[in-house]
């Protein structure tokens, strides 16, 4: 590892928090030890500001977020710096798309999150950021990505192997990570990131240090600098004792 590391981003589902969806004792323990050593500790993660801030209240943070897979950086828990949505007719296009091939999608607007069961009955009076699908047929997820893929250039990874995720070309946790480090004066080789999905490895491979779940996607392992234990095993404190904190 090179420079000292002054900012860690940690991606929550699957990393951050456990298979019940909780911060362990233990996580939270480490965090708050990074965060007293001066470590600026930054959720960087899928969710949208409504379901991620509970748990930056938990911890603590103050700092700034990288929200819906930086669709959305802010530079602190009230204050957005910037949003990069979605055009309607995209999502309407991708909606069309779910509703052909009988699988599961969701949305997430810069007010609320949507999905199949509750979707806003004027889908122009919605700022959109993010669009997904999910389904256990990987032949339809297949066919939902080749659809996509006509429908207009997208940032395409994903949260968990059965689903896809869609922000406009160029915006990933990686733009919003170097927006809040451009922010803080802080250099990119200056920070550390931990995550388990496709929608972390550009994150990863731009941090200074990039560590792997050790229930991460295989993609996601093969980019990083190292693996931690898995999320059910306090990963996210077993990466601070060891390759920050060094305890």
């Amino acid at each position: 590892m090179g420079k000292a590391i002054k900012l860690l981003a940690l991606d929550m589902d699957g990393t951050l928090l456990n298979g019940k969806g909780e911060i362990s004792g233990e996580n939270a323990r480490w965090i708050r030890r990074a965060a007293d050593a001066g470590i600026t500790v930054v959720l960087a993660t899928g969710r949208g500001f409504v379901s991620a801030a509970p748990y930056a209240e938990q911890l603590g943070l103050k700092t700034p977020m990288v929200l819906v897979n930086g669709g959305e950086v802010r530079a602190s828990p009230d204050r957005i710096v910037s949003r990069t949505p979605l055009e309607t007719r995209q999502v309407k296009a991708l909606r069309e798309t779910a509703l052909r091939l009988g699988i599961w999608y969701w949305g997430y607007g810069t007010e609320a999150a949507y999905n199949r069961d509750r979707w806003p009955e004027d889908e122009d009076g919605v700022v959109w950021l993010k669009f997904g699908f999910y389904s256990e047929d990987e032949a339809a997820l297949a066919e939902a990505a080749a659809a996509a893929r006509e429908i207009g250039p997208f940032e395409m990874t994903n949260s968990h192997p059965n689903n896809i995720e869609l922000n406009p070309p160029g915006v990933s946790k990686a733009s919003g990570l170097r927006r809040v480090c451009e922010m803080l004066g802080i250099g990119m080789d200056e920070t550390a990131a931990c995550g388990d999905s496709l929608n972390d490895i550009a994150m990863l491979r731009e941090a200074g240090l990039g560590v792997a779940m050790g229930n991460a996607q295989e993609p996601v392992k093969r980019v990083s600098d190292a693996v931690t234990l898995t999320n059910d095993e306090d990963g996210v404190a077993h990466m601070i004792r060891k390759y920050i904190l060094r305890e």
